[in-house]
């Protein structure tokens, strides 16, 4: 899908007169039905719905780490100093408001997927079949939107709680008013839309060359699985996990060196269920935002700010100690997460708040440690994908839900596969430490969470696990009272209830005064 052309319709914003006397169209004037009329311009449609996805920078930089991994005890913001970026500063310690910048623009990105994926879903079934769109074909387009529609969804209401699901196109202002749904209703939706895409999506080995990268129903099914985790129903994660397993079996495979999934090679490879797309291409969103380029922000983002790394970068998303000293001994995961500079490397610029740690899963660096890996066509543009699910999360997923229903074998054994390609000792004959405390004899479910965190590592994961399990306050509590004397001067308390959510951004409420307010903002 690297090379998939990322129409961005017109139609989006064309100005839609609203003279009720105007009794016919006026001259002139494109009405959006207007654009599907063919098989390519359906495909061109849904190849524009994943283009949200890949969004970073607008106003802000707003990439998902920024919450699921910064908000938690997996990263500290980094950058220049506390100031640089105090949209990130805020999240990182839990001083945002409703009019943190992040909060705002990823709000904003997952409304304009919805919108897209609403148009395909109401006007591409009309749509005859042609040379270019079979019927099969059509069926998966459809599966597509289905997909990415609920996956806006999934990330919104994991981030803001409750929100308003709108399923058509809403053109006047009096359709945007529109009142938040609870948090179980949008993970109703999210679940119907994600059963209508793997009834009609085609498998991995289905969709290869230039459509590698669309979501599949092996993709569909892997996530009903993690959604119901997140609705707390492991019953109904084992159904769908089941399925996968069956259905999936020659579809997926860990692949056997856990770093190749983050190298340019092991982009939507056999491991990757479901990734961003990023390509090399020299163009600049400055001065413009959302959608001008189709590389990612975050390889600068998070490489290493010192020119003693070779290709200068920003030097965000730092691990953190208390990540690092989870990693067990002799865990080669860790070196391949998180690179710690030698005194030839470091610099100033690499220290902040006492952390002087780099994301390696991101920051594309040789093994050596000794310079930036990836030339680009824009010194700020990076061509790596964004890994969002990997087999191994989908393992570690599905044994928490077999823990959950008391199937402990099967909850060890997919356990155990993911520690046995990590060359690591399998459950229960190990010990791991949790804040600088050795955690003898884990339990089950201890030891998957563990390995949860140390296998999928600033990747994004952390902050919404700790927040679905419910213990997100404990965690955090007790990682703020271990971190260095300069990280935590700068940190707010965690309050209990509150800071799980983001708030609702004040903009949007402004726009639309029915949106109300998650608790303590």
């Amino acid at each position: 899908m690297k090379k998939l052309v990322y129409l961005i319709l017109a139609a989006f914003t064309l100005g839609i007169s609203a003279c009720h006397w105007v009794a016919e169209p006026t001259p002139g004037v494109s009405q959006l039905e207007d654009y599907y009329v063919s098989g390519v311009a359906c495909i061109n449609n849904v190849n524009a719905n994943y283009v949200p996805l890949a969004w970073e920078f607008n106003n802000t930089y707003y990439s998902e780490w920024f919450i699921g991994d910064v908000m938690s005890d997996d990263a500290l913001k980094g950058g220049q100093n506390i100031s640089d970026m105090a949209s990130a500063y805020e999240l990182e310690n839990f001083k945002a408001n409703a009019d943190n910048e992040i909060a705002h623009e990823f709000f904003k990105a997952q409304y304009e997927g919805i919108a897209r994926c609403n148009s395909s879903l109401i006007y591409i079934p009309a749509v005859k079949c042609d040379s270019n769109m079979n019927a099969s074909l059509k069926e998966r387009l459809l599966g597509e939107c289905y997909f990415l529609r609920a996956y806006y969804y999934f990330r919104l209401v994991r981030t803001y709680g409750g929100v308003p699901i709108t399923l058509k196109i809403e053109n006047d202002d009096s359709q945007w008013e529109l009142a938040s749904s609870t948090k179980e209703q949008v993970y109703a939706q999210i679940i119907s839309d994600l059963e209508e895409a793997e009834s009609r999506l085609w498998n991995k080995s289905e969709t290869s060359g230039d459509n590698m990268g669309r979501a599949t129903k092996g993709a569909a099914q892997a996530m009903l699985t993690k959604v119901y985790m997140y609705m707390n129903q492991p019953d109904k994660a084992v159904q769908w996990g089941k399925k996968f397993l069956k259905e999936q079996a020659t579809e997926y495979n860990l692949v056997p060196n856990f770093a190749d999934n983050f190298t340019i090679a092991g982009e939507n490879n056999s491991e990757s269920i479901f990734e961003i797309q990023y390509e090399n291409e020299g163009t600049s969103d400055y001065g413009t935002g959302n959608g001008s380029t189709r590389g990612t922000f975050t390889t600068v983002l998070t490489r290493s700010r010192s020119t003693n790394m070779g290709d200068e970068g920003w030097g965000f998303n730092k691990p953190t100690h208390n990540l690092y000293n989870e990693f067990e001994e002799g865990d080669a995961r860790r070196d391949a997460t998180i690179i710690l500079l030698d005194a030839e490397h470091l610099g100033d610029q690499d220290t902040y708040l006492g952390t002087s740690y780099l994301n390696r899963k991101t920051g594309l660096y040789n093994e050596d440690g000794t310079g930036y890996t990836h030339k680009n066509a824009h010194n700020t543009r990076g061509v790596l994908n964004n890994k969002q699910m990997r087999l191994s999360d989908f393992y570690l997923l599905y044994a928490e839900a077999c823990e959950a229903i008391g199937d402990e074998a099967t909850a060890t054994e997919y356990l155990n596969k993911v520690r046995t390609r990590a060359n690591m000792p399998l459950y229960p004959n190990y010990t791991f430490s949790i804040n600088g405390a050795v955690v003898q004899n884990p339990t089950l479910l201890e030891a998957i969470r563990h390995e949860r965190r140390v296998e999928l590592a600033m990747e994004g994961h952390r902050w919404f696990d700790l927040c679905r399990w419910g213990v997100a306050y404990e965690v955090m509590t007790a990682y703020m009272a271990l971190e260095s004397n300069e990280a935590k001067a700068e940190m707010q308390p965690f309050q209990k209830g509150v800071h799980e959510l983001l708030p609702i951004p004040s903009k949007e409420r402004q726009l639309n005064p029915l949106l109300g307010q998650n608790p303590g903002y």
